[in-house]
């Protein structure tokens, strides 16, 4: 079990694919599975392509659409109008993601990329651990 910290720089995606890799070459594991997990409740993680940075715009863009801040109905804004929208945004994607290892690489597809999902507007620093099973 291995930690990853991820320096945000506010809202946005944030590509972990090396950082596990690196973890998973490290671990000596040959078959089995890593399980990437995010310790907090208004960042996620989701597997989005990595080839064209657009997609990952247009992901953003989506979520802003969908989840707006600042709507009248929200109770929980202690930490400003983006806090419930976060935790929201969460909820709707994954705080963990588990991938195949064979020959001690990750089974992720040709365009598949891990990121860690920003949902808050302030830099924050994430602790995402990531263990390998095998």
């Amino acid at each position: 079990m291995k930690s990853i910290t991820v320096e945000t720089g506010g809202k946005g995606v944030y590509e972990l694919t090396s950082a596990v890799e690196r973890v998973v070459a490290e671990s000596g594991v040959v078959q089995g599975v890593v399980n990437i997990f995010n310790r907090h409740t208004s960042s996620s993680l989701v597997l989005m392509e990595n080839a064209d940075p657009t997609a990952c715009r247009d992901l953003e863009v989506y979520f802003d659409k969908l989840v707006p801040e600042d709507l009248p109905y929200f109770e929980h804004t202690y930490e400003g109008p983006d806090d419930m929208p976060s935790h929201i945004r969460m909820v709707l994607t994954r705080s963990s993601e588990t991938v195949p290892v064979r020959d001690g690489e990750m089974l992720l597809g040709t365009w598949q990329g891990i990121f860690l999902f920003e949902h808050r507007r302030a830099r924050h620093r994430r602790e995402v651990v990531v263990t390998v099973y095998g």
